[in-house]
């Protein structure tokens, strides 16, 4: 059983930074594909991007591309996502998930954090 805590969100002004962080205990992280994700008021949790259990191979939403970037810290547990250029849509709950298996930029992750809020201002 993987659990998951993200923190790092806040209030920010559009175009603006933020470090989103999730820190995982439990089984071996390493051994875990991770992905963020993102729920808008009224709306469907969308895919953010995501990250192979090594760091090799990384997918973004269309949404985030060349603004967001996802990393991850093995020996740190951590995984990260790194926000530039904030705008008012990207205002969400960011979410992080896990999963032993290889779900990419699906939904189908096992494992969910309970979120961290982004608000962006105009």
């Amino acid at each position: 059983q993987v659990q998951l805590v993200e923190s790092g969100g806040g209030l920010v002004q559009a175009g603006g930074s933020l470090r989103l962080s999730c820190a995982a205990s439990g089984p071996t992280f390493s051994g875990y594909a991770m992905g963020w994700f993102r729920q808008a008021p009224g709306k469907e949790r969308e895919f953010v991007a995501a990250i192979s259990w090594s760091g090799g191979i990384t997918w973004d939403g269309d949404s985030v591309k060349g603004r967001f970037t996802i990393s991850r810290d093995n020996a740190k547990n951590t995984l990260y996502l790194q926000m530039n250029s904030l705008k008012p849509e990207d205002t969400a709950v960011y979410y992080c998930a896990a999963d032993s298996g290889d779900p990419g930029a699906t939904m189908l992750y096992d494992y969910w954090g309970q979120g961290t809020k982004v608000t962006v201002s105009s």
